[in-house]
């Protein structure tokens, strides 16, 4: 009953409802869909297979599957890809940047603790 080619509906999972086409048996239990679904596998009991059958080829493309569902009178939606964004570029810092973080506080730190230090054991004693 599914082969490739059987126009089914899923009846299970967030596509439920939508209808698809089988492009692969992978095993007993698992198909390849393609259609007005993301292309992906299913279990065959996620699926009511249909009387249509498509002729296409075993993992045929994407393009194929849908000129064929819209042959049946399929009304498949049109994906998008998206849009690459560019991340931005990193930036070394350069000898001018470095030279331009104080260092004296960060010593200026350091001897205040080493003071308080021995003020507090001044204090002990």
């Amino acid at each position: 009953m599914i082969e490739i080619g059987r126009v089914c509906i899923k009846i299970a999972g967030r596509e439920a409802g939508k209808k698809c086409a089988v492009v692969d048996v992978i095993d007993d239990n698992y198909v390849l869909i393609d259609g007005d679904v993301r292309r992906k596998r299913c279990n065959v009991k996620h699926l009511e297979p249909l009387e249509e059958v498509i002729k296409i080829e075993k993992n045929a493309s994407h393009d194929a599957v849908i000129s064929e569902l819209k042959k049946l009178g399929v009304d498949v939606k049109e994906k998008k890809a998206k849009e690459k964004k560019e991340k931005p570029k990193r930036v070394k810092k350069t000898a001018e940047a470095k030279e331009e973080k104080p260092k004296k506080k960060v010593k200026e730190k350091k001897e205040k603790k080493a003071e308080e230090k021995k003020a507090v054991k001044a204090k002990k004693k």
